[in-house]
């Protein structure tokens, strides 16, 4: 009897769990994005959250369907997709140093199209998705249909991990700015956001 009513066997999943949990306690773009918008506020830290979560939701289905392949069989189409990623975060880290220290409200759902959109256009993501769950799944009974079921499971268990994570880092860099916001901080507080996403940024473009 599977663990998730399904395919997958328990020892199989919680061993899942526990190599996930590693992977995403590792401080990466995703990561350092929700940082980036924590230290603007808590609810745009968590609005970045939900748009990563989002993105790691997206690739699953990508590999479900097949699609992610198209990274490994296609010439030039990771690298392409890697750089419209990567001049995103450009875009968006020249744009947080411009208008540092002024009261620019962010629109409602605009971080998490961000953090959606960085997490989906960077094919990396993708290829990590598609070596790290169909190993998990390969056990699971039933078939093409089974596996493909399997690895939606564990797509969205990476994506509730990541979201619980994401959300803590979200909140502690909240409360971290809190403690030195003010007027005089306030605008190094949007330079160091700024600095994190070009960090981000050539990070993606190098990577």
């Amino acid at each position: 009897m599977a663990a998730t009513g399904l395919s997958l066997d328990p020892s199989t999943y919680v061993l899942f769990v526990l190599a996930a949990t590693t992977l995403i306690l590792t401080p990466g773009p995703d990561t350092l994005f929700v940082l980036s918008r924590g230290i603007e506020g808590r609810t745009a830290g968590l609005r970045a959250a939900l748009g990563v979560t989002t993105g790691i939701l997206f690739h699953t289905g990508l590999v479900v369907i097949g699609v992610a392949a198209v990274y490994r069989t296609v010439p030039g189409a990771e690298r392409a997709v890697q750089l419209v990623g990567g001049l995103f975060l450009l875009y968006l880290g020249i744009d947080a140093l411009r208008s540092a220290g002024s009261d620019r409200l962010s629109p409602a759902g605009g971080g998490v199209r961000e953090g959606f959109l960085i997490n989906a256009l960077n094919p990396q993501v993708a290829l990590f998705f598609l070596a790290f769950l169909p190993g998990f799944a390969a056990g699971s009974a039933g078939g093409d249909t089974a596996g493909g079921t399997s690895i939606a499971i564990l797509g969205a268990t990476y994506a509730a991990l990541t979201a619980a994570y994401l959300g803590v880092v979200a909140v502690v860099a909240d409360e971290a700015a809190d403690v030195i916001r003010s007027p005089r901080t306030g605008r190094w507080l949007d330079r160091i956001s700024g600095g994190i996403l070009l960090l981000i940024a050539a990070w993606v473009l190098t990577g």
